[in-house]
């Protein structure tokens, strides 16, 4: 997912120049969508997606299907293309296999990272599965997407104990000890762990925290990153280089680059698989 990710208000100051925000016929679906999650997702509520979702009892589905079953979605958060996601997978997937053509893993996470969003299809609203993440329970940074003017109805910014920088965390516990807003990265890291996949550690940060932009581009939440995070952050800021430019609408072959895919499917995750 391509994030908005600016400081001050996305539409009149951005940071990032591979997209516009100011104009065009989305912009209004992509602000709805983030003022529909800056309003509801609190504490409570993730609480309750991860009782809801991290079992993985909602069906049993091979990787490759689950990617293509995403030709049904088109990702309301994004304001830069009206395609379907599996194009992107498969962009994605290429520009890493270019630029490393040794890290056969890396590959795979650049084709799967946004599998998660599958939910949207099984009912999950989109506010609640795609867009840039954010951790709960602590002050909302202001280098959140659309800060200014997205959480005046959130009851956890009105919450004492929620609205210092550490909020309910101890200082540099770890983002593993956070709780993020819910969505589609933390959903696809607890399927992966969930089904034991061999993907190495740094792949599975990519996968769970990619869209985390005010931590990976913007330098904030610091304070709660212990150095296993520090350590991940490099990776994660190089997968987000292929995430966020390789949109485009020359679209991918998909039928000639399945095979090779499916390869790394059946070495890292194979099989059928719980979601």
């Amino acid at each position: 997912m391509q994030s908005c990710g600016c400081h001050d208000s996305p539409v009149k100051n951005l940071n990032h120049t591979h997209h516009n925000l100011t104009s065009g016929s989305l912009i209004d679906r992509v602000f709805n969508t983030y003022k529909l999650m800056h309003t509801n997702q609190t504490v409570d509520f993730v609480k309750q997606r991860h009782y809801e979702w991290t079992g993985c009892n909602h069906t049993r589905m091979g990787m490759m299907d689950t990617i293509m079953s995403l030709d049904q979605l088109v990702d309301e958060s994004d304001p830069d293309v009206d395609f379907p996601n599996s194009f992107h997978a498969f962009q994605t997937a290429e520009g890493i296999r270019q630029a490393h053509p040794d890290k056969d893993w890396f590959q795979l996470v650049g084709l799967i990272h946004d599998v998660g969003k599958t939910m949207a299809l099984w009912d999950e609203p989109q506010w609640a599965v795609v867009g840039d993440t954010f951790p709960v329970g602590c002050k909302f940074q202001n280098s959140i997407v659309f800060r200014d003017s997205t959480f005046l109805d959130n009851p956890d910014d009105k919450n004492p104990s929620y609205k210092t920088e550490h909020g309910i965390y101890e200082p540099n516990c770890g983002l593993d000890s956070v709780l993020m807003s819910w969505g589609h990265d933390e959903y696809l890291y607890r399927v992966m762990k969930f089904n034991n996949c061999s993907i190495p550690e740094e792949g599975l940060y990519m996968i769970r925290f990619h869209s985390f932009y005010p931590w990976h581009s913007h330098g904030d939440y610091m304070h709660l990153c212990n150095d296993k995070d520090l350590r991940m952050l490099p990776w994660v800021q190089e997968f987000n280089k292929f995430d966020l430019y390789t949109k485009t609408t020359d679209l991918p072959d998909v039928d000639k680059l399945k095979p090779y895919y499916q390869s790394l499917i059946d070495k890292y995750c194979p099989g059928i698989l719980n979601w």
